[in-house]
């Protein structure tokens, strides 16, 4: 039996448009497979990488492969008037925005190194968000059914900080999460975030009250990262 590989190349991609970062992913993960296919006729191969990469999108809105056009509150003229790219993923979820001030993480796991099971793996995501925000002080949590990580879930006030949304095949993860740190929130106007009607969006500068150093926040995810999940970040 091929040995698990613990460790997760990590690389920080600064601003990246959406869509070469997609197709870079799309590479990535084609890569891990192949070398899963290839496994299965010569052990001796070595273990199958992993990846995290953490990125900032320019303004972008991405729908998942359960999302409505009707979630979309713009037409596309308005779009291009706003800057705003648009793309259709296959990611699962509804429609999301990213943009400036905002941590993407999209982890590319084979998780035959980790664990399969794929429930688990996007509860862990949302524990390594949930930690982190703790050093800040926000007791954040989860939504019944609804993935992601929330504040005052179980309020009128309730508020989505950290959107989620993966795909998953042969075991190997792509996509991930996106977590509000000073991102301009305005933009969630433009859309009916995650499909959900009726509960507001946050971020981290908005419940503190002043910006937070994303470089910060980087650290602190990556650092509950490799807790969580018991890698090592190379």
């Amino acid at each position: 039996m091929t040995t698990q590989n613990k460790k997760v190349r990590f690389e920080d991609l600064g601003q990246r448009e959406y869509g070469p970062c997609w197709t870079y992913q799309e590479t990535l993960f084609d890569q891990i497979i192949t070398h899963k296919k290839k496994l299965r006729d010569d052990p001796t191969l070595g273990p199958t990488d992993n990846h995290l990469l953490f990125v900032e999108h320019p303004p972008v809105i991405t729908m998942g492969r359960s999302g409505q056009m009707e979630h979309l509150l713009i037409s596309d003229r308005q779009l291009r008037e706003k800057e705003v790219s648009f793309y259709k993923t296959n990611r699962g979820g509804d429609i999301t925005f990213h943009g400036p001030g905002q941590l993407v993480g999209y982890p590319l796991l084979n998780l035959d190194n980790i664990f399969t099971d794929i429930h688990q793996y996007l509860r862990f995501l949302e524990e390594v968000i949930i930690l982190t925000l703790a050093e800040y002080g926000l007791s954040a949590t989860r939504s019944n059914g609804e993935t992601g990580v929330w504040l005052d879930i179980d309020t009128p006030n309730a508020r989505k900080i950290c959107a989620m949304g993966v795909r998953a095949s042969r075991w190997v993860t792509m996509h991930g999460f996106a977590l509000n740190v000073n991102t301009d929130l305005s933009y969630f106007d433009l859309i009916v975030p995650c499909g959900i009607q009726g509960k507001r969006v946050t971020s981290l500068a908005q419940e503190l009250g002043h910006k937070v150093a994303l470089d910060e926040v980087k650290a602190k995810v990556k650092s509950h990262f490799e807790t969580v999940f018991e890698v090592t970040l190379i």
